[in-house]
């Protein structure tokens, strides 16, 4: 089985502005590399080499900085979407004919991290129409999102419950979960989700290495100063993390 992964990347960037006005946030650079050029390579690393990336604000910017990614090693389709995009799950969705019939990985394009790849795509093998049709990745909830977004029980996620902690916007999925909705219409991605953990099919686990929701500009440059203090002392700090509230629907 060939693991295929998806970088969504068709947001406007509203609480970017005036960086995302004429720039498509996920070209925007920490540590002088584009957001996604970062998960791009993260993924090669991993084996992961064919991808598909959706895109709506200055998709045409996207395009041409990336072209078909054989210059970074990968496979890249594009799933071109309308102005004011789909919404996450509507973007899956449209995408699907590139993705195929097996289980996929999806991680957002503006957020920075260290996930394992790797095992993640050992994870999203097990899925399957009849059992598991997704795995996310939780972290601990930032000051913007106390509350959380889902239940953490062992294994398990649950729409409601205790150790409640926040989507990082990672995850693995099969393309059942998306294959009620209508290609082209735009479909908000936590409705989809509730609705399969009502019936237990959704496991997940806390996530606790390093992720930056890079979401305003202010986090863009915390985490810019970061990576270029980092390359100049040659030092990392896995453990370190900046949370922000990622973008949830």
């Amino acid at each position: 089985m060939t693991m295929k992964a998806m970088i969504l990347a068709a947001g406007r960037g509203e609480r970017m502005r005036p960086l995302t006005d004429h720039c498509p946030k996920p070209l925007l650079a920490v540590g002088g590399k584009p957001l996604i050029v970062r998960h791009i390579k993260r993924l090669a690393a991993a084996g992961i080499t064919e991808l598909v990336i959706n895109h709506a604000h200055l998709g045409h910017m996207l395009e041409a900085a990336l072209g078909d990614g054989s210059a970074l090693g990968v496979n890249i389709r594009w799933s071109p979407e309308p102005p004011g995009a789909l919404e996450t799950a509507g973007g899956i969705r449209q995408a699907m004919q590139f993705l195929g019939e097996n289980p996929f990985i999806v991680v957002n394009s503006d957020i920075f991290c260290e996930a394992d790849f790797a095992t993640l795509a050992r994870i999203a093998k097990r899925l399957s129409p009849d059992g598991d049709i997704a795995h996310l990745l939780l972290i601990d909830n930032p000051e913007h999102n106390p509350s959380g977004d889902f239940a953490l029980d062992g294994a398990r996620v649950h729409a409601e419950g205790d150790s409640r902690l926040t989507f990082s916007g990672i995850a693995a999925y099969h393309p059942a979960l998306f294959a009620p909705l209508e290609a082209g219409k735009p479909a908000r991605l936590a409705p989809v989700l509730r609705a399969a953990m009502g019936t237990n099919r959704i496991s997940g686990e806390h996530y606790q290495g390093r992720w930056v929701d890079v979401g305003t500009p202010e986090r863009l440059a915390q985490l810019d100063d970061s990576l270029r203090s980092e390359m100049r002392s040659g030092t990392k700090n896995e453990r370190h993390s900046i949370h922000g509230s990622p973008n949830r629907d």
